[in-house]
């Protein structure tokens, strides 16, 4: 399967980059932090080295033993995998659920850093996340160009040509999500060209279209007498091109009144390679607000303002960097799921959350995506995603298997897309 290729030669790839990235960076550690800092780096060196065996050789995956206030829940979860009725007893990395061993890794990484102080706060991802930024300057001023144009005439624009220009700007933030770090192994991914000149071509591409739904939700509330405040929450994925075309996104929700506050919801660690911390995220608006050239950096002085004026909230949990599905959100962190359900609309982008939304199974490609959210429900909720992984539902009877039969590949390759709604309960 996609995801065995994932963990036997994808996996140890990621874990070869991360130990050369703290070798290089060992004259900066020893410059900051003395010799403690070259005998930290030593140590998580060896621990990420031992990661990587027990890896490549498929031992049982072991308990963790930091402090940190997660590993009680993940070392819950490690119980529950053992005695799972249909399970193999022992959970090992070859025969385990991917989307667990998978996160797993990840949470390892960040022990790896974190048990050893000084360098405890060292984001191994953070020099790839910052190169797929520069290496995607063209398209992020091509859509910061496009997007300023935009708003200097935004009030004068009709209901017909306010929904074209939302529907341009999901389609940007959904094939955004092909600049996935994790996906690529750490291999480049940034975004070359404009992003707008292609959309056209790629409408055939999106295999589930509820673009129209989410312009309904937005543009009903938009136009109710009794206002009240519309909040949309963006569940972010990948830094990089992709963040910043979600901040466009965002930002056009506000200028066009279709939300009145947005809150961006990323990872309380680094992640995924390239999934979105605090850090990325106010680093890229500061790298906009910087920027030699006009319409970047109005966006990112704008984007600063709407932090400062709380119409964009930023928050992160560690709900999102733990192995559950969403549909045990309420259980596990019913804090976060009612925060959610103060949203109107939940925006999921990018194809971990949707392996998380529907519980990464092996499902019939015709299982409505409602069935498959398993009761999680916490409000009308959509997913832009590229996909990157072999699970799909909510196709049309027939669909999945025609492509099936010319493109082997066609679930993981990144070249197809969703934008599925979810209307809740």
């Amino acid at each position: 399967s996609f995801a065995y290729f994932t963990i036997k030669d994808r996996l140890p790839q990621i874990l070869t980059r991360v130990i050369d990235t703290l070798h290089r960076h060992k004259n900066e550690f020893f410059e900051e932090h003395g010799e403690k800092g070259v005998e930290a780096e030593k140590r998580a060196i060896s621990f990420l080295s031992k990661l990587r065996n027990e890896l490549q050789t498929d031992k049982p995956v072991t308990p963790l033993e930091d402090e940190l206030p997660d590993a009680v829940l993940w070392n819950q979860y490690l119980d529950y995998q053992r005695n799972l009725p249909n399970g193999n007893g022992e959970p090992s990395w070859f025969q385990s659920p991917w989307l667990y061993v998978e996160c797993y890794m990840y949470r390892r990484i960040h022990a790896a850093l974190a048990q050893n102080p000084p360098i405890d706060n060292f984001d191994v991802f953070k020099e790839g996340k910052a190169q797929n930024f520069f290496e995607s300057q063209e398209a992020v001023i091509a859509l910061c160009t496009y997007f300023q144009e935009l708003l200097k005439n935004i009030k004068d624009l009709d209901e017909k040509q306010l929904q074209e220009e939302l529907f341009k700007l999901l389609q940007v933030s959904l094939w955004g999500n092909k600049c996935d770090l994790s996906f690529s192994a750490g291999e480049d991914s940034s975004q070359k060209s404009s992003p707008l000149q292609s959309l056209e071509n790629m409408v055939p591409y999106i295999l589930v279209n509820d673009m129209e739904k989410v312009w309904s939700l937005l543009n009903a509330k938009k136009n109710r007498t009794e206002r009240s405040n519309v909040r949309v929450d963006i569940i972010l994925d990948n830094a990089g091109f992709e963040l910043v075309s979600d901040l466009v996104l965002a930002d056009f929700l506000l200028s066009s009144k279709l939300a009145d506050e947005v809150y961006f919801h990323g990872k309380s660690i680094p992640w995924y390679v390239s999934d979105t911390t605090k850090h990325d995220f106010n680093w890229t608006i500061k790298q906009l607000g910087s920027a030699n050239h006009m319409w970047m950096s109005r966006c990112g002085i704008n984007w600063e303002g709407n932090l400062k004026k709380g119409v964009w909230v930023f928050r992160d949990h560690m709900f999102w960097t733990l192995p559950h599905d969403f549909s045990s959100m309420s259980e596990v962190a019913p804090d976060l799921y009612a925060e959610l359900q103060k949203s109107n609309l939940l925006l999921f982008k990018g194809d971990l959350n949707y392996r998380k939304l529907t519980g990464d199974r092996k499902w019939e490609y015709s299982v409505p995506f409602h069935q498959a959210l398993n009761k999680f429900h916490p409000a009308p909720l959509c997913s832009l995603r590229t996909l990157k992984s072999d699970t799909q539902v909510g196709l049309k009877p027939g669909q999945g298997e025609q492509i099936q039969a010319s493109e082997p590949e066609w679930m993981v390759s990144g070249k197809y897309g969703v934008v599925q709604f979810d209307a809740g309960l």
